[in-house]
């Protein structure tokens, strides 16, 4: 799911990278507007926010906007010093930028209990989940070949729209890869919606330690290919001796 990349990609890789990634994504948003009134994947809300507190003059607010637009570019870029190595380390670039994100979300979930709704705390606290949804994003993006995005909803939209304009109106003309990508899109849409949902519903019952769940979920997609590759070694060891 995570280490596979180019030509040894299936289309089983990017489904479960999104059915996981996607959920992740949905819960940071939804737990982190409940927590600090901000849409900690919305890129492009946060543009229009910035030009709206610009023509204002509100600059103190527009420069925390600006803020939070360099920390997701900054948490892409991070995450591409390491996912877009080469070399034998190539394989596990992944694992770097996704502890990072797993340790800004347990930090967040610790300490947001002291958020006091001051213009610092959330500038940081807000920022943080920022950063760390740029770099779950260009870290899936990279992996699956652009062909996940795990953070925002608007080119899947707009994807699944051309899609399932082409199967209903040229129905003969590549078929079968159309409706798979529209699988995809789909469960990128479900699975960030539903991730949404769990995250709201958790938060106002766990408050701040909501955060923990999907510190939890990266858990296993961090190592969900680590225990498949050890099991698969076992299995050809014990097969091994059967058939000398």
């Amino acid at each position: 799911m995570l280490r596979h990349t180019g030509k040894k990609r299936s289309y089983k890789h990017n489904l479960r990278l999104a059915v996981l990634l996607c959920f992740t994504a949905g819960m940071v948003n939804a737990a982190g507007l409940f927590a600090f009134a901000v849409l900690t994947t919305n890129v492009t809300g946060h543009a229009a926010l910035l030009a709206q507190k610009l023509a204002s003059g509100d600059f103190r607010a527009a420069r925390m906007v600006a803020l939070w637009l360099l920390l997701f570019l900054a948490g892409a870029f991070f995450s591409s010093i390491f996912s877009g190595k080469t070399g034998p380390f190539r394989r596990w670039g992944y694992v770097i930028p996704i502890l990072c994100e797993m340790i800004i979300l347990i930090l967040v979930g610790t300490f947001g209990h002291t958020y006091d709704q001051s213009i610092l705390q959330t500038e940081y606290f807000a920022g943080s989940l920022l950063f760390a949804m740029g770099m779950q994003n260009a870290l899936v993006s990279t992996i699956s070949g652009y062909v996940v995005r795990t953070t925002h909803l608007t080119g899947m939209f707009t994807d699944l729209g051309i899609d399932l304009h082409s199967v209903l109106f040229h129905p003969h003309q590549h078929n079968t890869d159309v409706r798979k990508k529209i699988v995809l899109r789909l469960v990128i849409i479900f699975f960030f919606l539903g991730g949404g949902i769990a995250g709201g519903y958790a938060f106002l019952r766990l408050s701040y330690y909501t955060f923990y769940l999907p510190a939890g979920v990266l858990v296993i997609a961090l190592f969900y290919d680590l225990f498949r590759v050890r099991l698969r070694k076992m299995v050809r060891r014990m097969q091994t001796p059967a058939t000398t």
